[in-house]
């Protein structure tokens, strides 16, 4: 059993979790995930590794109540545990250095984006963030990123906080305002990444992003995250997660992705009348 140290809310939907798992902070390094299991029925699910301390044997993750399985466990309190902590798991993030990047993260991508920019501000990078959600609620890490980049630009779909628009909004105007970008960072949703990749292609900006496919082992064994890069069938979990945004092919995983959305929104159903006091 993995203890649950701390516990703090970042939004009503979204919690920073510190969680004692010694082993794992060993070998931990920017963009490594964990796959972890709530229970001995429970699903297993992949989430990065915001942060973590050796000398504390703590790890760091930032979770967003989605489906069953996440909503439970933002459920949990401190001094709870889980069953399953395994990992870190996937290929470590290239670090660039002494170069100009943009880092963008969108919604809770930007809680799997803080590690990679800490790395590359260590790395002697110029960095100019752009971190955008939905609206005001979902805006998180605002104050953390802004300590690590050169500019911080936070866009909001609604205006409700820092520039209404999308975050590919701001970059395509850092890019004709004459920034010279040598690479692009960028984590969040599907449809967002694709977009971003799509802004950059033109230009040639290398472009690297994380890709959330459906995963169960972490390891390669079961297929279950494979995605199609550059015509060639990889696996999210050890391949990745991070490959080549220009390569990647964002249709074929987006319909991968909604594979099982009916059986989310059944889980979902039993959760919401579990809480409730109906029937499992």
């Amino acid at each position: 059993m993995y203890q649950i140290l701390d516990k703090q809310f970042l939004s009503p939907t979204i919690a920073r979790f510190v969680i004692r798992a010694p082993f794992v902070t060993l070998k931990r390094k920017p963009g490594n995930f964990v796959i972890i299991r709530l229970d001995e029925t429970g699903e297993r699910i992949p989430l990065t590794i915001v942060d973590a301390d050796p000398s504390e044997g703590t790890i760091v993750l930032i979770v967003q109540g989605i489906g069953k399985t996440t909503r439970t466990l933002l459920a949990k309190a401190r001094g709870d545990t889980v069953a399953d902590v395994a990992g870190p798991l996937g290929t470590p993030t290239h670090i660039m250095e002494n170069s100009v990047v943009a880092c963008i993260g969108g919604g809770v991508g930007t809680a799997e984006l803080l590690p990679i920019t800490q790395a590359l501000r260590q790395a002697g990078n110029k960095i100019h963030t752009i971190i955008g959600a939905r609206n005001r609620d979902l805006v998180i890490l605002k104050e953390e990123m802004a300590g690590l980049s050169d500019t911080l630009t936070v866009t909001t779909d609604d205006g409700s906080y820092g520039t209404k628009g999308l975050v590919t909004d701001a970059l395509s105007s850092m890019i004709t305002g004459g920034i010279p970008f040598q690479a692009v960072y960028a984590i969040g949703p599907l449809p967002m990444m694709k977009a971003v990749s799509a802004v950059t292609r033109p230009h040639g900006i290398h472009t690297v992003v994380s890709l959330n496919a459906i995963m169960v082992d972490g390891t390669g064994m079961c297929g279950g995250c494979r995605v199609t890069v550059n015509g060639t069938m990889r696996f999210a979990c050890v391949d990745g997660p991070e490959f080549d945004g220009h390569e990647v092919d964002f249709d074929e995983l987006i319909m991968r992705n909604r594979s099982y959305l009916e059986a989310e929104r059944i889980a979902n159903q039993r959760f919401e009348a579990g809480a409730a006091g109906g029937a499992p």
